[in-house]
């Protein structure tokens, strides 16, 4: 597996933990009387908040991480750089497009809900859920474009 690989890897864990946290917490809200929007602000909160620190600190240990396997096996304190070339940046950039597709999808689809009577929090909601769903598809898509051999 290649650096850009674990880094997705580690970026697709991340947001499909922060995703399922998400949506347990909304049906257990829903279920509970509908949306109440102290509690839904501050879900919402914690899923911003933790997307930012979880991804970065979930980087950084994994560089870390690796970077200590690799001098323990080849014996060397000399770590190769890790470098994007074209093909990475094109992977990357692929990604990018199918998760701002997901996400627009999302948008739209909340906005059809507003329209068709639904509340101002129902359609934030969905609008939070497709932009971490967004994420995953994005995940997914490069991991597979690498597996695949672009």
């Amino acid at each position: 597996m290649t650096y850009q690989e674990k880094n997705i890897t580690v970026a697709f864990t991340t947001y499909m933990l922060i995703l399922v946290y998400y949506v347990i917490n909304l049906v257990k809200m829903i279920q509970n009387g509908g949306l109440v929007s102290q509690r839904l602000f501050g879900l919402w909160g914690i899923v911003l908040v933790s997307v930012f620190l979880v991804n970065i600190v979930g980087s950084v240990l994994t560089n870390i991480l690796l970077s200590i396997i690799y001098s323990i096996r080849t014996g060397s304190k000399h770590i190769p750089p890790f470098i994007a070339d074209e093909r990475d940046k094109l992977i990357g950039l692929k990604g990018v497009r199918i998760s701002y597709f997901t996400f627009a999808f999302g948008v739209i689809l909340s906005m059809v809900s507003f329209i068709l009577g639904q509340t101002a929090l129902v359609m934030f909601s969905i609008i939070v859920f497709f932009s971490l769903f967004g994420e995953l598809c994005g995940c997914l898509s490069k991991i597979y474009i690498y597996r695949r051999g672009f």
